[in-house]
């Protein structure tokens, strides 16, 4: 990359993005979803390992599969999000992986250790999930990332055929800006960060 984002599009992504507990009655297209999926899977991680699987929960009975699973604070606001995105991993990520890294024999490198190959699915999931977010902020979308819910209950709902893990959910849409909270603080850099 050659030329830094301008203001606007650090502002879209990062500056002014909030998460959203709140919603528009705004429907989001598949081609958006699709879209932000498009640009989120460019995104590096382990060996090109991609383990993130998602399911875009967006019709009335997935979102009543899905109330069952979803801890008391997070049930309102991700019933009237437009989509919820349960951002889940396969554990046997590394049968795409002759296709996704063919200079290497990487499948042998996780079929030979269950540790390695749980951590390798979990550190990148989390980093596609990120990507994931900055993908749909850059489109217009808003979301709220979280946790608050039944790991064992999604999967059993929605996975008990694939073998996914569910890691987080993610309400998506357009967020209603006047029930955004404030944004709380975070650390400075000299307190997060060392210069070595």
């Amino acid at each position: 990359m050659t030329h830094p984002l301008n203001d606007s599009a650090l502002a879209s992504i990062f500056i002014d993005a909030h998460t959203h507990n709140a919603w528009q009655e705004r429907a989001v297209s598949d081609e958006l979803l699709k879209q932000a999926y498009d640009l989120a899977k460019l995104g590096p991680t382990s060996a090109n390992c991609s383990p993130m699987r998602l399911v875009f929960v967006r019709s009335p009975e997935g979102k009543q599969k899905l109330a069952p699973t979803l801890s008391a604070g997070n049930l309102d606001k991700t019933l009237a999000a437009p989509v919820t995105a349960i951002v889940a991993y396969d554990p046997e990520f590394y049968e795409a992986l002759p296709e996704l890294f063919p200079h290497a024999d990487a499948r042998s490198w996780f079929t030979s250790s269950a540790d390695l190959a749980y951590e390798t699915a979990f550190r990148n999931v989390n980093l596609q999930a990120a990507y994931l977010i900055i993908a749909l902020r850059s489109l217009g979308l808003d979301t709220g990332p979280m946790s608050g819910f039944d790991r064992e209950k999604v999967d059993a709902a929605f996975f008990a055929d694939s073998g996914w893990k569910s890691n987080l959910l993610i309400n998506i849409g357009y967020g209603d800006s006047s029930k955004v909270h404030d944004r709380l603080p975070r650390l400075p850099f000299d307190r997060a960060c060392q210069l070595g």
